[in-house]
């Protein structure tokens, strides 16, 4: 029989941390950020010895790298495209097709980026408790369906938040609306994704705290959280202050839309360039 798991640690129902002792008497640690991120969990042997990362098989870290890479030059390039069109909104030609234009290619990096971020979460390998402390590779996945797991819940969220933001940036190119169609086609989506976008990053948080309530920035997964919740923060300021009054036919505030969207993105493109350096 197994050797039963002395410790679980995680946010609500979800489990983003375990401990358990192995038949030398060592203990293994399996958390859900790095086994997503770097194919490890950690191994101390029984007495003083230090601890040591296991690593998972190769062709599993070769994966992993490669979903890593890609989601983060496509959250690179899309923030970068989004903070363009802002810049051109508030300091350009303010030309509204071009605005849009610029957008909806950034869009399709960020949801790229989304969906590889959730390929990884499907894709992780997997940990085997009251084993030898090893990690096991699943098959190679294009789909999962495991809401259980805050970490592929983060990552659905997060892409679900794309394909809305997609929606926004089609409906952008329509001309001739009125206040209320603009509100109702291309306001209401934008905000909608703002929301997923900070649920997603509130998960992503709550995985990497393992239940604790103060984030502390000492590693380099804890800056990439922060940054990217702080960007969808930004989003959400730019989102609300590009409601168009009905009465006026205005923007609350066209300024801060502009400058929330910019710095927003910019975090998000941080974000992308820290992430290039968490893989195994």
């Amino acid at each position: 029989m197994g050797q039963p798991e002395q410790r679980a640690e995680g946010a609500g129902p979800f489990v983003t941390r375990l401990t358990w002792r192995l038949p030398d008497g060592g203990t293994a640690v399996w958390e859900s950020r790095l086994a997503r991120r770097r194919g490890v969990l950690s191994v101390r042997p029984s007495g003083a010895g230090p601890a040591h990362h296991v690593r998972a098989d190769a062709v599993s870290l070769a994966r992993l790298r490669r979903f890593n890479a890609v989601a983060a030059v496509a959250f690179v390039v899309g923030g970068a495209l989004f903070a363009a069109g802002a810049a051109v909104a508030q300091f350009g030609s303010g030309d509204a097709t071009e605005c849009a234009s610029i957008y909806f290619v950034g869009g399709l990096f960020f949801t790229l980026g989304g969906y590889v971020s959730l390929l990884q979460a499907v894709n992780a390998p997997r940990h085997v408790a009251g084993g030898a402390g090893r990690l096991v590779t699943p098959r190679r996945r294009w789909w999962s369906y495991e809401p259980g797991r805050v970490d592929w819940l983060s990552a659905f969220v997060l892409f679900a938040g794309t394909l809305v933001f997609a929606v926004d940036l089609l409906d952008s190119f329509l001309q001739g609306l009125t206040v209320q169609q603009v509100n109702r086609l291309v306001w209401a989506p934008d905000v909608i994704g703002c929301v997923l976008f900070l649920i997603s990053g509130h998960l992503a948080v709550a995985e990497i705290l393992h239940g604790r309530l103060r984030l502390r920035l000492h590693g380099l997964g804890e800056w990439i959280v922060a940054v990217n919740q702080l960007g969808s923060v930004l989003f959400m300021v730019s989102a609300l202050a590009a409601y168009t009054r009905p009465a006026t036919g205005s923007l609350v505030n066209a300024d801060i839309a502009n400058w929330g969207t910019l710095t927003g993105a910019l975090c998000f493109s941080l974000g992308g360039v820290l992430q290039l350096g968490e893989h195994s």
